[in-house]
Formats: structure tokens, sequence, C-alpha cells
């Protein structure tokens, strides 16, 4: 879910209109509509785009670490500082050596010692190939014996269902945007007050709420509870096994 919907839907649920938003935290209602579209145009660059969101995010009772986290993965990122050290430490450790002519008599007496280890070697070896070793020659299999097969009979134990089933309901207005384990949504929306809804699908269920203090889940037939706080943003995964986040 992207900055401007997850701010929009803790507007929402917190019920404050923008230009209760824009007086809380002076910032003017042209930005924050431009913001709630994921538009940052207005703001006057990456730096000030950032302080905005942390604003308006610490305004509407979200973490705003987290939102101003999500800013800087989908902006590329806070630049790293440049440490003074690592800029001139090319400069500290490049030593001029003075020429030298090549000390022809020490090359010479290397090439020596390498022609006379290498014959060396090729009058204890004889021919030059290699010794046959007992690994290199087939293991003869007696009559009448058969070689064992790994059984192909065994099979992985597979759960006796792979359905997820979720039933959310509302105690207060909540963003809610529920999708399948390839990702396809299957829905996405405001719950009003009071609205229970089921989703049903196989292998993995995943949900994202806005306001996680304001719904009560339960997963496959077993109450979870409040995921969170009131005006919070989490994300969830449920699987066919036991109820659980993973």
């Amino acid at each position: 879910m992207s900055i401007g919907v997850t701010l929009a839907a803790a507007r929402n649920a917190a019920g404050m209109t923008v230009a209760q938003l824009s007086g809380r935290t002076r910032i003017r209602e042209t930005v924050i509509y431009a913001i709630e579209r994921d538009d940052f145009s207005l703001c006057g660059g990456d730096f000030y785009a950032r302080g905005h969101v942390r604003n308006i995010a610490k305004t509407l009772g979200l973490d705003p670490d987290v939102i101003v986290h999500q800013f800087d993965e989908e902006h590329g990122g806070v630049p790293r500082p440049v440490r003074a050290a690592a800029v001139f430490q090319a400069e500290s450790t490049i030593k001029l050596r003075d020429r030298r002519s090549p000390n022809w008599s020490t090359a010479m007496a290397i090439a020596l010692a390498i022609v006379a280890v290498f014959g060396v070697t090729r009058v204890m070896s004889g021919s030059g190939e290699p010794l046959a070793t007992g690994a290199d020659k087939p293991t003869p299999t007696p009559k009448g014996s058969t070689t064992a097969r790994p059984s192909t009979n065994s099979k992985a134990a597979k759960p006796a269902s792979d359905l997820v089933t979720l039933q959310v309901k509302a105690n207060k207005p909540s963003w809610v945007e529920v999708s399948d384990s390839k990702g396809k949504q299957m829905f996405r929306g405001t719950m009003p007050a009071g609205q229970t809804s089921t989703w049903k699908t196989h292998k993995e269920m995943r949900v994202t709420i806005g306001n996680a203090g304001g719904v009560d889940l339960q997963v496959n037939g077993k109450h979870v509870g409040v995921p969170g706080k009131v005006g919070q943003l989490v994300r969830r995964s449920f699987g066919p096994e036991e109820p659980g986040s993973r």
C-alpha cells in the first residue's frame, strides 16, 4: 500500500478532514491533498517531503519512522554521509617508490630451481603418467545380488486442507486490503463500523489494515483478536495450519 493511501486511510479512520489536519500540522491543504495522491512535487524536494510525511504520520497516530522508511525506499533511500577519512584515504596510502633495475640474478636462480624440481618429479614418477588407484576400478557385483533402489512409495505428508478463511469485523472505520498468496487482490477499501466480511483462499491470506485497533480478526474459525493499536498500519499473513502471523 502506498504512502498516500496509508495516510489518507489513517486520516479517514481518525475522522479528520484535510482542513483539520492542515491546522494541526501547519501544512497547506493543497500539499496534503497532493501527498495523499502520492504526488510530492509540491513539497519542494525530498528533504521537505520527508519532514511533511513524518509530521502527518505522527499527528494521525502512525509510526513516523515506518512511514519515512517506506518513503526512503520508494525514493532512492537516504544519502549516506561521506567521511573525510574515506575521501583522503587514497592520498595517505600512496607512496612513491624509487626506480630500481630488475635483479636478473635472482630471476635466473628461481627459474633454475623450477626446472630442477620438475626434472626430479618426472624421474620419480617414471613415465609421468598418474598411477592407477583402486578407486579408479569398478567394483564387481556378485551374481544374484541386486542394487538397492530408493523407495518411491514414500511421499511427503500433506496437510488435510490448504484452505485459509479470514473474517474481519470492523469495530471502527478501517481501511483493509486482502490478497491471496500470489498477490491477487480480493478486497480493497474502507470497512464502516459494524461491518463483518469473510474471505477464503488457498495456501496463504495476506491482509493490510490501516487502523489495526479498529478491527477484530478470526482465522480458520479461531479468534485472533485485535492486531494492533488505533491508527496503526499493520501487515499480516495467515496460513492453513494454525492462525497466527508469519
